[in-house]
């Protein structure tokens, strides 16, 4: 076979191997998903902890528990 072609496979073998693919794929984004967000609530929880606890602000301690998560640092950083 010359370099740079490839080899024609029938049209359903290439179909059911893509749509193995995309279900492997969906089935690691529903895993990564929840356990995300529980990484995210015990970041939350732990922010809420050192502030004492006060009322009012659990929407920004998850808001910032999810932007430490996305940038990859931690408060202990």
């Amino acid at each position: 076979m010359k370099a740079g072609t490839f080899q024609k496979g029938k049209k359903g073998d290439r179909s059911a191997n893509m749509a193995g693919m995309m279900a492997n794929a969906d089935a690691e984004r529903s895993l990564e998903a929840p356990r995300k967000e529980e990484l995210i609530a015990v970041a939350a929880y732990f922010r809420a902890e050192q502030r004492g606890f006060a009322p009012g602000n659990e929407m920004l301690d998850w808001f910032q528990a999810e932007a430490e998560f996305k940038s990859g640092s931690s408060a202990a950083d």
